[in-house]
């Protein structure tokens, strides 16, 4: 059962690469050694991690494993030219530290970092933009490829790919050889406020797993005050699985049925300063191990 699967915890729990201020005080030792004592495999890469060589080591001593890290493209904003170069740099990283995926997430026109209403101010493309972009996506495709690397695409709250039709659109747009979809359970539930049907749509596509738990209540009142994203985090809109109202056991139940293989990574964006990660960490391996797999 789920022998093909990996459990992975993001750094977004001790520090946040959005706010930098969130967590500094949380060094890289100290992030993977609470990954060890929390009982998960791995991580993802996070943007205060250090050169490949020097991760790699440090990885290695504790016997973990790096899943991928988050890429912004910018593909309709900068051109495809300009994110392919960056997208190399972002993959030989990737390679050197083992990686299996690299996560990419278009940012042209994004609000998730602004303070506008995340609920409602969402981007969108016109049908030339659309075609520029998933071209685009094909070629990184093609880049991660060359790197031994899956490129996934993670649907995103404030971004132009976030709802269900959205992430279909994309889908058909797109080479399934190369373009594979990150499914985010607490992104989708937040866009679209169901989570299984665009699994059940696209789990052929579905190469790599992000566990984040939604709190019904706080959603509910970022949504009716109009809150933008980082304010909705800081809020707790997001936490671990078990602390919120996903069933994480339909999902996971689900993803075996189909032969999922990969990691299913932990993520939930909250402020350490409230959200003790390590207390956080050690709540969603209990929740995972007691009420998940069983």
């Amino acid at each position: 059962m789920g022998k093909d699967i990996q459990w992975g915890i993001a750094p977004i729990g001790w520090r946040n690469d959005d706010m930098p201020e969130i967590g500094k005080e949380n060094t890289l030792s100290h992030l993977l050694s609470d990954i060890v004592v929390a009982g998960f495999d791995g991580t993802e890469v996070g943007g205060f991690f250090p050169d490949a060589k020097t991760l790699k080591k440090e990885i290695e001593l504790r016997n973990l494993k790096i899943a991928g890290q988050w890429f912004s493209s910018f593909i309709v904003q900068e051109g495809i030219d300009k994110a392919s170069e960056d997208f190399h740099k972002h993959c030989a990283y990737l390679k050197e530290v083992d990686a299996a995926v690299a996560v990419v997430s278009e940012q042209t026109y994004s609000i998730q970092g602004l303070s506008k209403n995340v609920f409602a101010d969402k981007p969108v493309f016109t049908d030339e933009e659309w075609n520029q972009f998933t071209k685009g996506l094909d070629v990184l495709g093609e880049i991660a490829a060359s790197y031994g690397l899956k490129l996934v695409y993670h649907h995103h709250l404030g971004t132009v790919v976030q709802t269900s039709e959205e992430v279909d659109r994309l889908m058909e747009n797109t080479n399934p050889n190369v373009v594979h979809l990150l499914y985010d359970t607490g992104h989708i539930y937040a866009s679209d406020k169901e989570y299984m049907p665009l699994l059940e749509k696209h789990i052929d596509r579905i190469k790599h797993v992000h566990f984040k738990d939604i709190r019904d209540d706080v959603m509910k009142m970022s949504e009716e005050n109009g809150i933008s994203f980082r304010s909705a985090f800081l809020a707790g809109m997001f936490t671990v699985p078990g602390d919120g109202d996903i069933d994480f056991k339909k999902v996971y139940d689900k993803l075996l049925e189909n032969n999922y293989h990969g990691w299913i990574v932990i993520e939930a964006e909250q402020d350490p300063e409230i959200a003790h990660p390590l207390e956080y960490a050690l709540m969603a391996r209990k929740h995972i191990d007691e009420n998940v797999l069983n």
